[in-house]
C-alpha cells in the first residue's frame, strides 16, 4: 500500500474510533437515566441499570453510525486542509476526486465490517438486554410469540392463567383459535374454540365460539373474551427487530409468512441492513464533497454545525420515507433507497463542481 493511502486510512479509521467512542459515552450517559428510572420502584442497586446500559449502548451506536461517518469524514478533510496536506497530496497527483474515492472505499469496507460483525454482536446484547429487563417488567407474565406452529399468547386475567394459540393472524383478526384456561395447579379447566376472533380491543369478539367446561359443550354466536392483549399490543411485542441477527430475521420472516402475519416491518428492517454499507459510503462522500466545496477560511465550529445540520436533515428524510413505506404509501424497497438516491444526486452535483475547480 502506498504511503499516502496508508496515511489516509490510518487517519480516517482513527477518527472513526474517536467519534464512535464519544457517541458511545453519550449513549451510556443519556440512557443511564432511563434505566435508573425503570428501577426506581425496586430495591435493586445500581448494578442492573449500569449493566443494562452497557448491553443497550451498542444497538444505539448502530443507529448513529451515519452521523459518526459523516462527522469523521468532515474532520478528516478539516485536518488535511489545516495542515496543508491537501496541497501536498495534489503535488503527488492525488486530486479531490481521487481522494474522495480512497475515503469512500475505506468507508465501504468499514461499514461492511460493522454490519457483518458488530451488528450481530449488538443484536445479541440487545436480546439479552430485553430478556433481563422483561424479568423486572410489571407485565412480564404476559407473552406473545410467533412460531411455525402459529401465534402463541400467554395471558393472565384475575389470577387465571391462559394459553392462546391461533393458526393465522390478519390485521385485527385471529383465525382458528384455541383458548385454554388453567386452574391453580396448571390443569386445563376450560377450552374456547373460535374460527374468527376480533382482537382490535381488549374485549375479544369470538364468532361462533365453542366452549367446553366440565365436559359440557356450549356454542355462542358472539362470545366476549377479556384479554390483556389487543392487535396494537401484539404488534408492539413483535416490533423490536434490532435484537435479532440477520439469520434470525430470515427465520422469523418465514414464521410470520406461515401464520399470515405481516412481514412488512421485517422487510423494511432487512432493506435497511442491505443498504447500510452503501448508505454510510454515500454519506462519507457527501460530507467530503461539501467540505471541498466551501471556503477554507471558516472556523471548525462552522463545519461541525454544517455536519450536524446535514445529518439531522438526512435523518428526517430517511424517517419520513420509512413512514411512507410502513403505511403503504411507497413500496418498502423504494422507501429505503429513495433517500439514498436523493443524497447521491446532490453528491453527484457537488462532485461535478469539484471536478470543475
Amino acid at each position: 500500500m502506498k504511503i499516502y493511502k496508508k496515511y489516509i486510512l490510518n487517519s480516517f479509521v482513527r477518527l472513526l474510533l474517536v467519534v464512535s467512542s464519544i457517541f458511545f459515552l453519550l449513549a451510556l450517559l443519556l440512557n443511564l437515566f432511563e434505566e435508573i428510572n425503570f428501577f426506581k420502584d425496586t430495591n435493586e442497586s445500581l448494578y442492573y441499570p449500569l449493566m443494562l446500559n452497557f448491553l443497550n449502548a451498542p444497538s444505539i451506536l448502530i443507529d448513529v453510525f451515519p452521523f459518526i461517518f459523516l462527522i469523521s469524514a468532515q474532520f478528516l478533510l478539516i485536518n488535511l486542509i489545516e495542515r496543508n496536506e491537501l496541497i501536498t497530496l495534489k503535488n503527488f497527483g492525488i486530486d479531490n476526486l481521487r481522494l474522495i474515492g480512497i475515503i469512500s472505499i475505506i468507508s465501504f469496507v468499514a461499514s461492511l465490517i460493522i454490519i457483518i460483525f458488530f451488528y450481530s454482536f449488538s443484536a445479541k446484547l440487545k436480546h439479552l438486554y430485553l430478556e433481563i429487563k422483561n424479568e423486572f417488567a410489571s407485565d412480564n407474565k404476559y407473552l406473545a410469540v410467533i412460531t411455525d406452529n402459529g401465534i402463541w399468547i400467554k395471558d393472565e386475567i384475575e389470577g387465571t392463567k391462559i394459553i392462546i394459540n391461533a393458526d393465522l393472524i390478519e390485521g385485527n383478526l385471529l383465525k382458528d383459535v384455541v383458548i385454554t384456561q388453567f386452574d391453580n395447579n396448571f390443569i386445563p379447566k376450560k377450552y374456547i374454540y373460535g374460527k374468527i376472533v376480533n382482537i382490535k380491543d381488549n374485549d375479544w369478539v369470538i364468532k361462533k365460539a365453542t366452549i367446553i367446561e366440565n365436559n359440557i359443550r356450549t356454542i355462542k354466536d358472539n362470545f366476549l373474551f377479556r384479554s390483556n392483549f389487543n392487535s396494537e399490543k401484539i404488534n408492539s411485542l413483535f416490533s423490536n427487530l434490532s435484537s435479532l441477527t440477520i439469520w434470525e430475521l430470515f427465520s422469523l420472516r418465514d414464521d410470520y409468512i406461515s401464520v399470515g402475519y405481516s412481514i412488512k416491518e421485517i422487510n423494511l428492517h432487512l432493506q435497511k441492513i442491505y443498504s447500510f454499507p452503501i448508505y454510510l459510503t454515500i454519506l462519507t462522500i457527501f460530507a467530503s464533497v461539501v467540505m471541498l466545496n466551501v471556503p477554507f477560511n471558516k472556523p471548525k465550529f462552522f463545519y461541525l454545525l454544517m455536519g450536524i445540520f446535514a445529518s439531522v436533515l438526512i435523518f428526517y428524510i430517511n424517517h419520513f420515507s420509512s413512514l411512507l413505506g410502513e403505511n403503504n404509501k411507497l413500496p418498502i424497497t423504494l422507501s429505503v433507497w429513495l433517500p439514498h438516491v436523493i443524497v447521491s444526486i446532490l453528491t453527484g452535483i457537488g462532485m461535478v463542481r469539484i471536478n470543475e475547480k
